[in-house]
């Protein structure tokens, strides 16, 4: 699983493999066998007419490992480069091993989505505001969503997906629901904890340096700098 959070740049794996084989020389890290996950995922993109590659493959287990491990992730890549249809594959395959009474296995579970672009609609229409006029709380689309994905007491996966381009006017107020905290703050006052069923995925062409969730994870690294101390 660590090698999925190493990120895919040939550089940063090769240079984190290197780095294993020091720390471990005479261990050999085994290969994980997904078994009915791989063939879920296969079947799914022959049923969407996609063919079975395995670089696909290897990202769909890759976002499946990520989201055991973190709450909230980013899939970075360029256009084009297969992140919406590797969420997508990895649903489908999910839902249907939930579905499949043969399989009885708690780990695969039904997943919802809700499928968000962030940048389509302006701050207040997605996170709510007070109406000038009458000084009366509007409620926002993320709030409502998040709120009715945390009441729900099934075992299904929800999953967020802000599908749009990540920059500082609307990423700041999700600083603290993508960091430890778990909780979307809003300038109302209100906060909604987010529970361990709900997932928040932002699919992306990059991070830029200066934005909040560089900052985000900086300010991780700091933390764990201070505590060394």
């Amino acid at each position: 699983m660590l090698r999925s959070l190493v990120g895919s740049e040939m550089c940063i794996r090769d240079r984190f493999l290197a780095l294993m084989s020091d720390l471990f020389p005479s261990i050999d890290a085994p290969t994980v066998d997904y078994g009915v996950l791989e063939q879920a995922i296969r079947a799914d993109l022959t049923a969407n007419n996609l063919q079975e590659v395995a670089f696909m493959i290897e990202k769909c287990i890759q976002v499946y490992e990520i989201k055991l491990t973190r709450h909230g992730n980013m899939l970075v890549g360029r256009t084009g480069s297969g992140k919406s249809t590797a969420w997508r594959t990895l649903v489908n395959a999910l839902t249907a091993l939930a579905s499949d009474p043969e399989i009885k296995d708690d780990t695969f579970q039904r997943v919802r989505t809700s499928v968000l672009n962030p940048k389509a609609i302006s701050n207040d229409e997605l996170y709510g505001a007070y109406d000038m006029a009458t000084m009366e709380w509007q409620e926002g689309i993320l709030p409502k969503i998040m709120r009715e994905a945390c009441r729900d007491e099934t075992d299904d996966q929800k999953w967020l997906i802000f599908d749009g381009p990540v920059d500082t006017l609307w990423i700041e107020s999700m600083n603290t629901c993508l960091d430890d905290n778990k909780l979307l703050t809003l300038i109302n006052g209100e906060r909604i904890a987010t529970v361990s069923y709900t997932h928040l995925t932002l699919p992306t062409k990059r991070i830029v340096e200066n934005s909040v969730v560089a900052g985000t994870i900086n300010k991780k690294k700091k933390k764990k700098r201070i505590k060394k101390k």
